[in-house]
């Protein structure tokens, strides 16, 4: 099936007699000799409709997590003590963090760098890549990546299954922060795993059950009750996202458009190749430094000043203001781009950067 039937038809009830959507099911124990006996052991049917959803889309097993980072850590902690991991420059801060918190060497690499990267993975116990990266939207050649000799996870959250299938491009386990795009609402915090691996997705249910990180049973169900609009959702937030980089890249106050989208990004060519489309991510650096950024922020009344991304509603954010972003321009501005009009979005914008 196409993958937007996927969304709407994986993770339902088909016996007779029972809802069409699998309920929130809030239960820790369950009566002995079932497919459940205790949540932290089997999970609940809350989040199996959300596993075989996501699972699908991505082509192989998935795992739910209380959070994002419970399925990063359930990834990191496959690791021998002491390994090293090679991680993107640019990437998400926390991952870094709690790769150093575990006792891992941090080696960092520009991921656009191929030949590089793939020098560097060599001996690594893990090469964690992202594509595109948060929040510089550099874009990674993935086939070439995922064929290094060592463990390779993909965090798909900016391109969701519906634009980029890193397990089909070779990579071992895929990461989502379900908080994103997946639940779509800005309503939840979820994370996810997925692996083509029998034995992968053992260790990571097996982690799961004893470092505890398990989803909550109204997060499941609202995760899979997003999915089921996700498809609609990226499509008409990728084509305003689109119309928005090509007129933020003409306006005066914009001095630079980061986004994959555009024939002259540096990741174009690449992410043609590997992705289905281009997304509804993109940052942009305006005129007048850091305090003009915050300016744009501040003027700004369609979007959303607000962190995360993935809604249904616009955000944006000075990425450099955040502890551990150094590497990031102080006047750029990550730009999530919602469902609204996008008329609505660009006189926003316009009259923000205009002043």
């Amino acid at each position: 099936m196409h993958v937007e039937t996927v969304c709407v038809s994986a993770g339902r009830n088909d016996r007779p007699g029972e809802p069409l959507n699998v309920p929130p099911v809030f239960a820790s124990s369950f009566r002995t000799g079932g497919e459940y006996d205790y949540a932290r052991n089997e999970g609940t049917p809350t989040w199996a409709a959300l596993e075989d959803a996501v699972g699908r889309l991505e082509g192989g097993t998935a795992t739910a997590y209380a959070s994002g980072m419970g399925a990063v850590a359930a990834v990191v902690d496959l690791l021998p003590p002491g390994s090293r991991v090679v991680v993107p420059v640019d990437s998400y801060t926390a991952v870094r963090h709690l790769v150093a918190a575990r006792g891992h060497t941090v080696d960092l690499r520009d991921i656009t760098d191929t030949a590089a990267t793939l020098a560097a993975a060599d001996g690594a116990a893990l090469l964690w890549l992202e594509s595109p990266t948060n929040p510089l939207m550099d874009v990674a050649d993935l086939p070439a990546l995922c064929a290094a000799n060592t463990l390779v996870a993909v965090d798909n959250t900016f391109a969701t299954p519906l634009l980029q299938q890193p397990l089909a491009l070779g990579a071992d386990v895929v990461m989502h922060s379900g908080s994103k795009y997946l639940g779509g609402h800005a309503d939840l915090l979820i994370g996810l795993t997925v692996t083509a691996d029998p034995d992968l997705a053992a260790r990571q249910r097996r982690h799961r059950v004893l470092a505890g990180a398990t989803p909550g049973g109204m997060e499941a169900f609202l995760a899979t009750r997003g999915l089921r609009t996700l498809a609609l959702r990226v499509r008409q937030a990728q084509a305003s996202a689109g119309e928005l980089a090509v007129r933020l890249a003409r306006h005066p106050a914009v001095t630079r458009v980061r986004y994959p989208g555009l024939p002259s990004d540096p990741g174009h060519t690449r992410a043609a190749k590997q992705m289905t489309g281009f997304g509804a991510m993109m940052s942009f650096e305006v005129a007048g430094g850091a305090a003009a950024a915050d300016a744009v922020c501040a003027a700004l009344r369609v979007v959303n000043a607000a962190t995360s991304l993935g809604g249904v509603e616009s955000t944006i954010e000075r990425r450099a203001r955040l502890a551990g972003q150094e590497h990031v321009p102080p006047s750029l501005l990550r730009l999530s781009v919602g469902c609204e009009h996008v008329e609505d979005l660009w006189a926003d914008l316009d009259a923000a950067l205009s002043g």
